[in-house]
């Protein structure tokens, strides 16, 4: 498989958690071309605000593989990482960030992410630098659905 066919599946877990009531944001861990884990985004329902997506799929990686270290791992987004999720991945080592959606203004205004924080800018900060690569394939079709979601909170 390749990044679009794995960003897809990330989408798919993004139309899974607002199915289990959670934010449309989906992940997966892939390493050693094997998929490792997925993510939901259900802070909201579990009370728990690092409960997105990405650290969900960290998590679980990190759990099945029995260590902290994902170096050489990849995170695929539906969304763009806020910067809690960048960090978590700085930490535990993931090689390359892929998402398939890039943050809006209205999303940031809405309190989607903690604000206009630019990843980019911070990885060059760091120490370890991650690969970031966005790929617009799916972008409108994520856009779509956090509308969706919007209008099934009102």
């Amino acid at each position: 498989m390749d990044d679009k066919q794995y960003l897809k599946l990330a989408v798919d877990q993004a139309k899974k958690s607002v199915k289990e009531g959670g934010f449309p944001a989906g992940a997966i861990v892939v390493k050693e071309s094997q998929i490792v884990s997925e993510g939901v985004s259900l802070g909201f329902k579990l009370n728990d605000p690092t409960s997105h997506a990405e650290t969900a799929s960290m998590r679980e990686a990190c759990k099945k593989l029995k260590t902290t270290d994902l170096v050489g791992a990849t995170l695929y987004a539906s969304l763009q990482p806020c910067l809690m999720c960048f960090s978590v991945a700085n930490w535990s080592g993931i090689s390359r960030i892929v998402f398939g959606c890039r943050k809006t203004e209205g999303m940031v205004k809405k309190g989607y992410y903690e604000g206009f924080t630019d990843t980019t800018s911070v990885n060059q900060e760091n120490n370890r630098k991650i690969e970031l690569i966005f790929l617009s394939d799916f972008e409108q079709e994520m856009l779509d659905l956090v509308k969706s979601w919007e209008k099934k909170q009102k």
